[in-house]
């Protein structure tokens, strides 16, 4: 197991817009966790993924029980170090081949 880049995003409580579930409802916001390798492709993806994230593409908000929050998008992130593909975890040999080719 080598070092990784963790990025961590912080959404807050705010108001959907036009395109989400329902408009102008407050929303849950919470703390997401991802891992990249530390190394030249991880690198590369991590700026790949910033662009993502300044363009709105990372997250999406979902309604579930009545109650709309942030959820991660279609965008696969690896939120654990460990546990394989299955665990969103690594290792996964084809991870940054298949997000670079979603970005």
């Amino acid at each position: 197991r080598g070092t990784a880049f963790q990025p961590l995003f912080k959404m807050s409580y705010s108001c959907s817009k036009v395109g989400d579930p329902r408009p102008g409802q407050p929303y849950k916001g919470g703390n997401f966790c991802a891992f990249l390798p530390e190394n030249k492709e991880g690198l590369k993806t991590a700026k790949l993924l910033k662009k993502a994230f300044e363009r709105g593409l990372t997250f999406q908000i979902t309604s579930r029980n009545g109650e709309e929050r942030v959820t991660w998008g279609r965008i696969p992130h690896k939120t654990s170090w460990d546990g394989g593909k299955a665990r969103n975890g690594y290792p996964d040999a084809q991870y940054l081949w298949e997000v670079g080719t979603i970005l």
